[in-house]
């Protein structure tokens, strides 16, 4: 299958991207070998795992889980009733 250059342009600007003329050639190829690839893919019938029938769906039921002082206990920093974590977001001012 061949893509037709405004085709190229297209998925390139939807993308984001800015190609010269000769990486629009050569990305080109490579998107009409991958839409190939689609079309063959299309021809067969979606499979299905053995397992999938298999799945039987249970009721959400409360359980017993760990008492928190043994949770607790396994962290590596805690305070109080709480787990100590490496700050992730800079706060402004503070």
């Amino acid at each position: 299958m061949t893509l037709r250059p405004e085709e190229i342009r297209r998925v390139a600007e939807l993308a984001r991207l800015e190609l010269s003329p000769e990486e629009e050639a050569r990305y080109g190829a490579q998107l009409a070998r991958v839409v190939e690839y689609i079309d063959q893919l299309s021809g067969y019938e979606p499979s299905r795992h053995p397992r999938e029938e298999a799945l039987v769906e249970q009721p959400d039921e409360v359980q017993p889980s760990l008492p928190l002082e043994r949770f607790l206990d396994n962290a590596p920093e805690r305070l109080d009733r709480f787990l100590v974590v490496p700050q992730v977001k800079k706060v402004d001012g503070g």
